[in-house]
């Protein structure tokens, strides 16, 4: 007779209780879910559970790798096709069949378009000063090397080349309103290129790209993804299609630096509308910052705040430079929030801010030209930048827009708020009561040192 603790089985043999209860355990076993017919153990997909498809237990990471891993994967890009025009080729198609280097794949819908027939490198007459780097076989230029070595505070100008800056950066204004002009659905950067360098010839004056560490063309023009150093091609420009134009110029032994972004035909995606207004609120933003004093480090975090507030994020490789007699010399001008960037602004120093704001990953990979840099994803970028100049009671925009003036400062969601100074061509000084950089972190440091 069987014990209270025991109960008879189909044989009418005692069972325990405790075997009684292993036995429904046993039939629910969790087999591996990959169906390799092992029990599966502990190791659960986490993103199966996450969405509700019921439990995806394995037996080993190598059944998990083989179904959950792969089924879990983000798809693969879909591949975007381009009909290349009649007379031109893939400029990056040698690159993409290079074996051991894994070959070469555009982020994007850009194409590098280049023509069949090579346009020749363009030439400027001999009677037109030309910077140190344009004769030098690797376009290097030693002066600003030097420069960069024992000008670590960056130049400071008197008020003849202040002259001469105000000259040469009127002319790099006018060229690049020009160029924007001719943009339409149809036409290659190769013919703005042209009419950029044509408009340089004939103000005396040398496209500073030209040669630069063997750029080579006068203008860089970049579309779409590009964030910059774009180089010049066959490619027609598209309805829809965002491109920025940075014209830089020399003349009378000093250069001025600029560009804009610009949508062309009237098919631009709202987004890039708003990314293209954000990037100039960047920038207008760190101009109205800009007076003696203020540490260039300063500048990064308030366009790094503005880029964040309208949904968007800054490059973090590329930089604001000095301008003067020189292309790229100190002071450095970082467009992001943490950086290291040394000094403070001077009366007579002439520089420039040109951030490069993104609409996802800011981070860039450059195309095998050495030249072209595009967001890592594919999508768009936008870029704006003047050529300032400190003087003793605020900033001087050289290459403003005829009749350009600071606009209002806008509120955090993006509304307008009180009218703001004019920041243009004379205009100097900041909004009066407007607190000065680390003002109100001083104040709370003299308050806790009282208490």
């Amino acid at each position: 007779m069987a014990s209270l603790n025991e109960a008879p089985n189909a044989n009418g043999a005692p069972v325990s209780e405790a075997t009684a209860a292993e036995a429904p355990a046993k039939a629910e076993r969790k087999m591996c879910s990959n169906g390799c017919g092992k029990p599966a153990g502990s190791l659960e997909c986490p993103k199966c559970k996450a969405l509700g498809r019921g439990p995806s237990f394995f037996c080993s990471q190598l059944c998990f790798a083989s179904k959950c891993k792969k089924m879990h994967a983000p798809a693969p890009k879909p591949e975007i096709k381009y009909d290349f025009p009649p007379g031109t080729y893939d400029g990056m198609e040698e690159h993409k069949k290079k074996k051991g280097s894994g070959g070469f794949a555009y982020t994007g819908k850009l194409r590098s378009v280049m023509p069949v027939e090579p346009v020749p490198k363009r030439e400027v007459p001999d009677h037109i000063v030309k910077p140190d780097y344009a004769t030098e076989v690797r376009g290097n230029s030693f002066s600003e090397n030097v420069a960069r070595v024992h000008e670590r505070q960056g130049r400071i100008l008197d008020a003849e080349q202040i002259e001469a800056m105000r000259k040469v950066s009127k002319y790099g204004r006018e060229i690049l309103d020009l160029a924007a002009a001719a943009l339409r659905p149809g036409v290659t950067t190769l013919e703005i290129d042209a009419l950029v360098h044509e408009e340089c010839i004939k103000r005396e004056c040398y496209p500073s790209p030209l040669g630069y560490h063997l750029f080579p063309r006068s203008v860089c023009t970049s579309i779409n993804e590009c964030i910059c150093h774009g180089i010049p091609d066959a490619r027609p420009l598209e309805d829809g299609d965002i491109i920025n134009l940075d014209v830089t110029v020399y003349h009378g032994g000093f250069h001025s630096d600029l560009n804009a972004t610009y949508p062309v035909g009237t098919s631009v995606p709202q987004q890039h509308l708003d990314l293209i207004a954000c990037a100039r609120e960047c920038l207008d933003e760190a101009i109205r910052m800009c007076k003696p004093g203020v540490p260039y480090q300063d500048v990064g975090k308030r366009i790094e705040e503005v880029c964040t507030q309208r949904g968007f994020s800054t490059n973090k490789t590329f930089v604001g430079h000095g301008v003067n007699q020189l292309f790229h010399p100190l002071p450095d001008v970082p467009h992001y929030a943490g950086n290291r960037a040394a000094g403070v602004m001077r009366p007579g120093q002439t520089f420039t801010i040109e951030p490069m704001i993104c609409i996802g990953d800011a981070r860039e990979v450059h195309w095998p030209d050495n030249w072209t840099a595009v967001t890592r994803d594919g999508k768009a970028s936008a870029q704006f930048e003047e050529t300032l100049l400190i003087t003793e009671t605020g900033v001087e925009v050289l290459t403003a827009a005829p009749g350009w003036v600071l606009p209002a400062k806008k509120a955090a969601d993006g509304s307008v708020g009180a009218s703001a100074p004019t920041a243009g061509a004379g205009a100097e000084k900041a909004a009066d009561g407007e607190r000065a950089p680390g003002e109100g972190a001083a104040k709370k440091k003299k308050k806790k040192a009282k208490k």
